[in-house]
């Protein structure tokens, strides 16, 4: 099993981040946090790896912290999370905040995440609020700065994201520029959440 993975970023989106190491190019499924944090393109990263595999396909989930990569391992262990909703749950929320989330019971901030209803949202929190011991839960940081008026280079992966994760394309183009016209809302992340939230 690959458990991290260390190489040169040759190609990155919001939700996927190919890293090439020996020759070989990894194609590595991220979250938004860590979308955030990865370097530019031709510099070196290192990724700590969940290897998936199945019958069809073998996966890697990659993470820059190691938070992210414990709350996402807990994650799949609930019945009826897999890897991709658990991806989909880190990007829709920070991990500390996720960690205050569950340790709090509140199972309506966890159902704006698409993919997650009431039960399973209930299940998360029954089955994982004896198990974020260990883990921190400081508030993710906010970016700020002036909100853009069109969609910029960073506006359209946001928009991207969204529609990668189910959003319809114009519902997605006018949540980001709703966000976007917001004060204090600056940065991929948090312009990614509050158009998230928007979106419900």
């Amino acid at each position: 099993m690959i458990a991290h993975l260390r190489g040169i970023l040759i190609e990155k989106h919001p939700n996927q981040a190919i890293v090439e190491a020996g020759g070989v190019g990894y194609d590595v499924q991220i979250s938004v946090s860590t979308y955030s944090a990865l370097p530019e393109v031709g510099a070196e990263v290192k990724l700590r790896i969940f290897t998936n595999v199945r019958e069809d396909a073998i996966q890697l989930f990659g993470f820059r912290e190691a938070m992210e990569k414990s709350l996402f391992e807990k994650l799949i262990s609930v019945s009826g999370i897999g890897p991709k909703l658990a991806i989909t749950t880190l990007s829709g929320v920070a991990a500390p905040d996720l960690v205050r989330i569950i340790r709090a019971g509140e199972v309506a901030m966890l159902t704006r995440v698409p993919g997650i209803g009431k039960k399973t949202a209930e299940r998360i929190v029954l089955e994982l609020r004896d198990k974020m011991e260990g883990l921190g839960a400081a508030p993710a940081a906010t970016a700020k700065g002036p909100a853009a008026v069109i969609l910029s280079s960073e506006q359209s992966d946001v928009v991207s994201a969204l529609v990668n994760l189910g959003c319809q394309q114009p519902a997605a183009e006018a949540a980001v520029r709703k966000a976007a016209a917001e004060p204090g809302i600056s940065g991929f992340e948090p312009l990614f959440r509050r158009s998230m939230e928007l979106l419900r």
